[in-house]
């Protein structure tokens, strides 16, 4: 994000000096009043870079290094009432979950995220308050992560829109993709499934808050186990990948890129915290598990019979063949989020 001390205001230019504008009658409210560059300079004020980041916010563009002579990019977006919706989540809970949800890609390639290049839309309308616990929130998402923010574009758009691009480096090691699954190699997990969904059923439903709180924040900020994979012993993994639209939907890439298929184990997906919250509501904890996605847990394959590295938990196999069955058996119901597809791949009203 460019930084600077001029503001447009209609064809003229005006300048504002350093530091927080403060009009002589008040603070500005609203985007519209503190204008674009001012806006900017407001918050990227006081954050401290991560390493990586060589030159930040103020110029053309940013400056990040890497150092084996690769990096790993990807792009996410989020869009006002298709994936959040702001009476149900706070700025502070969206823009973690912005971030977090680019940091899982980066690392699910076994690469440690170093930046974040962050595009907002939003309405002329919106309280500046909005945008500063917006970037609070993804700086210390992006903190947690290991990276920072590098820049990005602020936009007058219809509603709030947010677009994440992340950067991440592999360290001298090969990326890890979803080609690599063997015939017999041990299916495992980290993290936990299903509670985004639940979490989202609960909203949905309008359920007691304080009874389904650890699955409301699930859903508001997701929690990507971001240690247990960039730990030295996943490097005896065969395939990875970040449950981001399900369960099955994310085995199921893994299970075409690398020729085979994967057979789960119900039992060991068996959640009974997750069971009590689903009876509550008339659902099935199940179809959270296997469908719902927005987790953010990561899912792989090890060689048979190695040992897994702790916060691994092993859920199934792979086998000969193609597609992902449960119990040797297809699953009846939704395989997670696909976003031209709308309800048929995730039933039921809400953000996605």
């Amino acid at each position: 994000m460019p930084s600077t001390g001029y503001r447009r205001a209609d064809s003229s230019w005006h300048y504002l000096g350093k530091g927080p504008v403060i009009s002589e009658s008040a603070a500005p409210r609203t985007v519209r009043e503190l204008g674009e560059f001012a806006l900017i300079e407001r918050i990227n004020a006081r954050r401290v870079q991560a390493p990586a980041v060589l030159l930040g916010p103020g110029d053309d563009a940013a400056l990040v290094a890497a150092p084996d002579g690769r990096f790993v990019v990807t792009t996410d977006m989020l869009v006002e009432g298709r994936h959040f919706r702001r009476d149900w989540s706070s700025p502070r809970e969206i823009g973690r979950k912005a971030i977090a949800q680019n940091a899982a890609d980066v690392v699910a390639m076994g690469a440690a995220p170093t930046a974040f290049v962050v595009a907002l839309g939003c309405p002329a309308e919106t309280p500046v308050d909005v945008v500063d616990d917006l970037a609070d929130g993804m700086w210390a998402e992006a903190a947690r992560a290991g990276g920072s923010i590098a820049g990005g574009d602020l936009v007058r758009s219809p509603e709030l829109v947010i677009s994440v691009t992340a950067f991440g480096d592999l360290r001298g090691h090969a990326p890890i993709t979803r080609a690599g699954a063997r015939v017999d190699d041990t299916v495992a997990v980290a993290g936990r499934l299903g509670w985004s969904a639940a979490g989202l059923a609960a909203l949905i439903a309008g359920a007691d808050a304080e009874e389904f709180a650890e699955a409301l924040a699930a859903h508001r900020v997701p929690q990507p186990p971001y240690e247990v994979v960039l730990g030295s012993s996943w490097r005896a993994g065969h395939s990875l990948t970040d449950v981001s639209d399900g369960l099955l939907a994310d085995l199921g890439h893994i299970a075409e890129a690398s020729g085979v298929g994967i057979d789960l184990d119900a039992a060991a997906l068996c959640d009974p915290a997750l069971d009590a919250l689903a009876r509550r509501l008339d659902a099935d904890a199940a179809q959270w598990i296997l469908a719902g996605g927005e987790d953010h847990a990561f899912a792989g394959t090890w060689p048979r019979g190695a040992e897994l590295p702790e916060g691994w938990r092993a859920i199934g196999r792979v086998t000969a063949g193609s597609g992902v069955t449960v119990g040797g058996a297809r699953h009846e119901g939704g395989n997670g989020w696909e976003s031209f597809r709308g309800a048929d791949s995730a039933p039921g009203p809400g953000p996605r």
